[in-house]
């Protein structure tokens, strides 16, 4: 088959023959078609064409790497989730730097009262985990300030799965308490 017929062949057809061939150019033929829906899906998350150009470029790198031994049904499908869990993956990630001007856009959205709720919020927040026994304080500090899994936290400190989910079962309940604490003795 000669490769510019490409374009008369099915998504299964180009994975079958990627499959069989195991060439690299049946599936980027495959992965050029969905090169717009990629973009305007990174577009959607990470609001900044440099940054949506480059997670495409990474789902394809990443296409071409964890595609499933298994039969992929609906490729289109999964190419979509692929790029959403890469874009929820950046941004939830520290490298990820939000343009200049989207920080003056959504700072240009609060009100000054708000922005000083905020900055009270965060400084109480600091305080209630400052309150925490130590152990609750790491791993809280690790599992949702710093995105760290259970699994990295127990590296990282030698406590046990069981510990880890205690510590921070415990530790979010102890937060919540002494926020609420802190918010009642501010009420007049």
């Amino acid at each position: 088959m000669h490769k510019n017929q490409h374009i008369h062949l099915t998504d299964d057809a180009l994975l079958a023959l990627y499959r069989r061939q195991g060439e690299n150019e049946w599936l980027g033929v495959l992965l050029q078609r969905y090169t717009l829906l990629l973009l305007g899906v990174a577009m959607k998350y990470l609001k900044d064409i440099h940054h949506a150009e480059d997670a495409v470029q990474q789902v394809f790198l990443k296409a071409f790497t964890h595609l499933p031994e298994e039969e992929v049904h609906n490729f289109k499908g999964w190419l979509y989730i692929l790029m959403r869990n890469h874009c929820l993956q950046l941004l939830r990630g520290k490298n990820y730097v939000v343009p200049e001007e989207q920080l003056q856009q959504l700072a240009g959205e609060d009100t000054l009262e708000q922005q000083r709720e905020k900055e009270f919020s965060l400084t109480q927040m600091h305080e209630a985990l400052s309150e925490l026994n130590t152990e609750q304080r790491i791993c809280i500090d690790l599992f949702y300030l710093k995105k760290c899994s259970y699994q990295q936290i127990m590296l990282q400190t030698g406590f046990t799965f069981m510990q880890v989910k205690s510590f921070i079962q415990n530790g979010k309940r102890n937060l919540r308490q002494l926020l609420l604490k802190k918010l009642n003795s501010f009420k007049p």
